[in-house]
Parts: C-alpha cells; structure tokens; sequence
C-alpha cells in the first residue's frame, strides 16, 4: 500500500460497490460455446472404412481404430481423452468424416480413471473387443 492513497481506495471501493458483479455463475448458468471450439472426439463407425489414417496422424496417439469386420464395416475406435491435445489433426485426415470434435461435450474433469478411455462403436463390437486378450498391440506412450 505504499503507493495507493486513502482516497483513491475509497474511490474503487464505491465504485465496484455500486455495480454488477462480473463473475459467472459458472455451473448453473452454462457459457455458449463457439461452433469451432475443439471438445471431445465423436466418431461415426457407419462412415469408417478403416483407414486408420486418424490413428497414424494423431501426434498424442490418442485414437485408436480397431478393425473388427472391414467386410461388415465393423470398426471400434477407443479414444484415450487424457492423451488428447485437441489439435484436430485427426478430424482433418479423415476423408470420410467419420469423426469430429463436439463444441458441446467440453466439460471433461473427472475424478476416476474410466471417463477418459473411450470406446466408439456398436455395443457388440465394444464388448467383443474387450473380451479379447491383446494381441501384443499397444499404443507409445506420449513423450514428457
């Protein structure tokens, strides 16, 4: 306080006093999201054709794609959200437009483990998938 006077706080004090606050009531009242905003992936499997070309381009390796029936067009796609660095990278490789990044699904914190593994696909396919012992298959873990 060595350069505020007295009445210069005084001042501010009246001031912020007599006018709106201009903190957001955050929880209750949620803020719009811009369309461009980079949330959560979302992936189509009717519209993959498993390419793979997300998984090979995503720097974070965050997507995985697992082709269960390329003739049945059966893919499940496990999205590792604490990888993911939201660059969009994947999104811009696929050709088919299989995958995008919500601007609603953005509120991500979580206190246990399991949100931030996600399986994309048919319930079968998911449970499938699961149950089968890994083939030795298993995705670098992220540098740093």
């Amino acid at each position: 306080m060595a350069g505020m006077k007295i009445g210069s706080m005084l001042k501010d004090l009246l001031v912020s006093f007599f006018s709106a606050p201009v903190t957001e009531k955050y929880p209750f009242e949620r803020p719009e999201t811009a369309e461009r905003f980079r949330g959560k992936l979302y992936f189509d499997p009717a519209k993959c054709t498993g390419c793979n070309l997300c998984s090979k381009d995503c720097p974070a390796h965050a997507l995985e794609i697992a082709i269960i029936d390329r003739a049945a067009k059966r893919f499940v796609a496990r999205y590792n959200v604490d990888r993911c660095i939201y660059c969009a990278q994947c999104v811009q490789s696929c050709k088919f437009k299989c995958i995008g990044m919500s601007s609603e699904d953005w509120e991500l914190a979580s206190l246990h483990k399991a949100p931030f593994v996600v399986n994309y696909g048919k319930e079968e396919d998911i449970a499938a998938l699961l149950a089968k012992p890994s083939q030795g298959k298993t995705v670098p873990e992220p540098a740093g």
